[in-house]
């Protein structure tokens, strides 16, 4: 890979991924992102005096912004996408945009300009509400709101490129991502922040909905990984190996903010909530990668980040209220 084009590098899993390219490979890399609400430039603060980085402003589904992105570009690590479910059940005319039609365009001007490898990020809730065992990346999509449907829809576009011409694609799915400089929309960073200052946290439903979390830094290793060693046409599950339900998860947020549980405020469930994901990672392991971070202690470095840097997410906060 000498030259990258990763498409929402401005936003939380594609920031970290740009840091982890620049810090760790002689990469050139190219940022397109349109900043929206959950792209922010503060994200890589100080990266963009480094001569290898370069920042384009544009709209994925832009055709001609995009094919003057990818000159000179051997490879494109397909980040954007609108994520939060929440938004999605609201209103689905975004996702739609983005996820499906971004990614159609994305992949057609990669192929288009002679891109050498296409690898699109994808997430765990495509394959829906897992109640036993854990999600393959051969079972059925079973996406159960519009945020998922979409990024179903996004990696089967992609993935039709290489079965239609050949186009060298892979797709992978990663569980929850947690880490710093993610939008304080997402559970972690907006329970960590409430606590911060004194609020109370808004647990859905009973709180025994059951997610795998995974730092965003194993992630970033576990895309590079499938980036370099990947098989064309194939899916790559990214797992942290860290199922929790999420009243244990915001105990543990508690103790880490030195908080009791009267903090804790239950809500009514989300609509069309799943009740568990799980995935088996097995695939990606056989590449060489592991997970390194253990919950407890990826938690902890979290909560100690966003008390140090309250000057990144009080702003972004401030915009919600």
């Amino acid at each position: 890979m000498d030259r990258v084009l990763v498409t929402g590098g401005a936003g939380f899993i594609g920031s970290n991924f740009i840091r982890t390219l620049l810090g760790t490979t002689d990469t050139e890399v190219v940022n397109l992102d349109l900043l929206t609400y959950a792209g922010n430039l503060d994200n890589l603060k100080g990266v963009e005096r480094e001569k290898r980085y370069k920042f384009i402003k544009a709209d994925i589904a832009d055709r001609s912004a995009v094919m003057n992105a990818l000159d000179g570009v051997d490879t494109v690590i397909h980040f954007a996408a609108e994520s939060h479910v929440d938004n999605s059940i609201k209103d689905a005319s975004a996702f739609v945009h983005t996820n499906v039609q971004g990614t159609k365009n994305m992949v057609e001007c990669a192929m288009n300009s002679g891109v050498k490898r296409f690898l699109s990020i994808g997430t765990d809730e495509v394959y829906g509400s897992v109640e036993k065992g854990s999600s393959k990346e051969t079972d059925m999509l079973e996406p159960r709101n519009p945020y998922s449907a979409t990024k179903a829809a996004s990696d089967l576009i992609a993935l039709s490129y290489f079965t239609t011409f050949g186009f060298d694609v892979v797709v992978t799915r990663s569980s929850n991502n947690y880490g710093p400089y993610q939008y304080p929309e997402k559970v972690i960073p907006l329970f960590i922040t409430n606590l911060i200052d004194g609020k109370k946290v808004p647990l859905y439903g009973d709180g025994l909905n059951v997610r795998d979390w995974l730092h965003v830094e194993d992630n970033c290793g576990g895309i590079l990984a499938a980036a370099r060693k990947g098989k064309p046409g194939n899916i790559y599950n990214i797992g942290g190996g860290n199922e929790v339900r999420n009243i244990d998860l915001t105990k543990k947020i508690l103790k880490f903010t030195r908080r009791d549980e009267g903090f804790i405020e239950p809500v009514e469930d989300r609509k069309g909530h799943d009740r568990r994901y799980s995935l088996d990672s097995s695939k990606i392991k056989s590449l060489g990668w592991r997970p390194r971070k253990k919950l407890d202690d990826g938690l902890r470095e979290t909560v100690e980040w966003y008390m140090k840097n309250e000057w990144w997410w009080r702003p972004l906060k401030a915009k919600t209220r």
